[in-house]
């Protein structure tokens, strides 16, 4: 126990040394140009901000939810899932209570299906002995940094700015400096509005910085016409077509449907499902997760 005890107490160390070095989430607002670029930001964001569902809310498990199902994956191609899910599982208990498997098939269809194995494991700690305080999020399963910072910010209200990619690019480009802070009690507004504009205007590709965006008055990179120069590189996503993925994704679709499939029919991929505890086997059989208990 004292092991165990060990390395999560240097886990929250390191997790705490993480959280101190991305010190632009988390400056204080200083006088300055950048500043005034930042309250343009929210009130175009409170005008034009795109009504999201989870933006209707600051439930701590609508908003981690979202989070989770965000995850490389396109706002149009989500909205349809988290509705259905939050319709059948609104609280944590109730995922608690239903299977992983039944979590899997609600998640068929959005990829990267471990997401939805991390969110019932947390839905069922969260059931048990409650959510932890926000500088533990980072102990939930599946939950890295950023999860962690936009619970605090979307759901907790506190003073941070989460890092997504699209956060991440705005700021190289526009805040070279350092995120300058949001203005008092608009965090949340910041960091949505970072997000709309990552996704609308200050985009990987093709960014239009000259077609409408609201804080392109002053922008270094684009002044310098550095745009892409200072853009972070993200690792280009291994082919799907043909690969291991694909194949676990069609057993997955299988057991969504019937519930069993021929461990046979592609062993490899099936012993991966089951090594994650994403299925489960039942003698020559490939069956949900949960179901074999």
């Amino acid at each position: 126990m004292a092991l165990v005890r060990g390395r999560a107490g240097v886990r929250r160390q390191q997790q705490q040394r993480e959280r101190a070095a991305r010190a632009w989430e988390t400056h204080p607002v200083t006088p300055g140009p950048d500043t005034n670029a930042v309250r343009d930001l929210v009130g175009w964001f409170r005008r034009e901000g795109a009504d999201l569902p989870w933006r209707r809310t600051r439930d701590r498990w609508a908003v981690l939810v979202s989070e989770v199902m965000l995850q490389a994956t396109p706002v149009s191609r989500v909205i349809p899932y988290y509705n259905q899910w939050m319709r059948r599982w609104p609280v944590p208990a109730d995922l608690a209570a239903a299977t992983v498997g039944d979590a899997l098939a609600a998640w068929q269809g959005l990829g990267y299906p471990r997401r939805a194995r991390h969110l019932h494991a947390i839905a069922t700690i969260v059931t048990a002995s409650g959510w932890p305080s926000s500088d533990r999020y980072e102990d939930l399963p599946g939950v890295g940094a950023y999860t962690a910072d936009a619970l605090r910010c979307f759901a907790d209200g506190q003073q941070v700015l989460p890092g997504d990619v699209n956060v991440r690019r705005v700021v190289a480009r526009r805040f070279p400096g350092g995120w300058p802070g949001a203005p008092r009690g608009r965090a949340w507004d910041a960091g949505q509005a970072m997000m709309d504009l990552g996704r609308e205007y200050c985009r990987a590709r093709a960014p239009r910085c000259d077609g409408g965006c609201p804080v392109r008055a002053g922008c270094p990179a684009a002044d310098a016409g550095v745009v892409d120069e200072v853009t972070p590189r993200t690792r280009r996503q291994a082919r799907y077509e043909g690969s291991l993925r694909q194949r676990r994704g069609f057993l997955l679709r299988a057991l969504a449907e019937d519930g069993r499939v021929p461990v046979a029919s592609d062993p490899e991929a099936a012993e991966g499902l089951v090594a994650e505890g994403l299925a489960d086997r039942r003698g020559s059989l490939l069956v949900s997760a949960g179901s074999a208990r």
